[in-house]
């Protein structure tokens, strides 16, 4: 059987290559050929984002493999239980089915499937959701407190200009 590997990491100061090298063994233990390795660093929050995901569901229209491995399910979408069941019905209507190296229960063939496929995208979401606003209150925090609140992106500008400006560029 031929597989696609799909992995991807929220950012670009992220790494993929644990994902790869599990989903790479796993595959070679199974005896399945990697068809094609989809590798991005891109948030699965919105549509639009995943570049590679748009790729893979392009190949899979011409069954260019049977199986898309994946480390989490929650690596295809952090939109929530409908749009991880949308994702898999849309690769299973051409006959594709997708394995998640965390989710051991989506090799099973059953009707329970779908029930868990909605519970792990159910949970992706509102882990995702509890971060965000985690985040948010502890801006609020050091806002209230007096102090600068720096976002990741903001801090790696701020570095760039402090450079330039030590260089007097």
């Amino acid at each position: 059987m031929r597989v696609a590997i799909y992995a991807r990491v929220s950012t670009e100061e992220q790494e993929s290559s644990n994902q790869l090298k599990a989903l790479t063994e796993w595959a070679k233990v199974r005896g399945l050929e990697v068809a094609k390795v989809y590798q991005e660093s891109a948030s699965a929050w919105r549509d639009g984002h995943q570049k590679e995901l748009a790729h893979l569901l392009h190949d899979a229209t011409f069954r260019r493999f049977d199986i898309v491995l994946v480390w989490a399910l929650d690596r295809l979408s952090r939109e929530g239980s409908l749009k991880i069941l949308l994702l898999i019905k849309r690769l299973g209507n051409y006959g594709i089915r997708v394995w998640s190296k965390q989710e051991p229960w989506t090799e099973m063939p059953s009707e329970f499937v779908d029930i868990l496929y909605a519970l792990t995208g159910w949970v992706a979401h509102m882990e995702s959701k509890r971060l965000s606003e985690r985040t948010k209150a502890g801006l609020e925090r050091a806002k209230s407190g007096g102090k600068l609140a720096i976002r990741g992106k903001d801090k790696k500008q701020r570095k760039k200009r402090a450079v330039k400006t030590s260089l007097g560029l």
